[in-house]
């Protein structure tokens, strides 16, 4: 079975997006539906998002191109299938789009997660694991 865990090899991830407001918007939702807050701007109008420290950045791109993310999706850890439905729900209600709805998943044993795209699409999900 492969096993998805929030101890990863990555300092960060940083994303890029047209309206910064509007992707804080969203992020301050959804991402709060898991416990991980907005941790403040940042320097040059970047938005901060951790548990504990900074691990999950948005902000306009520093090279001044438009944002892009085809074919990349980051993943956010729920401890609970509540934490993926309300994720879902909040980032819904915030300017999110639906890229896959709440609920299990036949890839993986014990996958239940949702897909959204976010207000500058890129597209973001949330996994837990439930006993088999």
């Amino acid at each position: 079975m492969a096993v998805i865990s929030g101890d990863g090899v990555f300092s960060h991830v940083f994303i890029g997006a047209a309206d910064v407001a509007a992707s804080a918007k969203f992020y301050d939702a959804a991402l709060g539906a898991l416990g991980i807050k907005n941790m403040g701007p940042f320097g040059n109008g970047w938005i901060l998002y951790g548990r504990d420290k900074p691990a999950f950045v948005i902000a306009k791109p520093g090279n001044g191109e438009p944002p892009s993310s085809n074919g990349v999706t980051i993943g956010f850890a729920a401890a609970t299938t509540a934490e993926v439905d309300a994720f879902y729900a909040a980032g819904l209600a915030n300017g999110g789009t639906d890229e896959g709805a709440a609920g299990p998943r036949g890839h993986l044993p014990g996958a239940y997660a949702a897909y959204l795209r976010d207000p500058a699409g890129n597209k973001v999900c949330t996994y837990t694991f439930t006993a088999e």
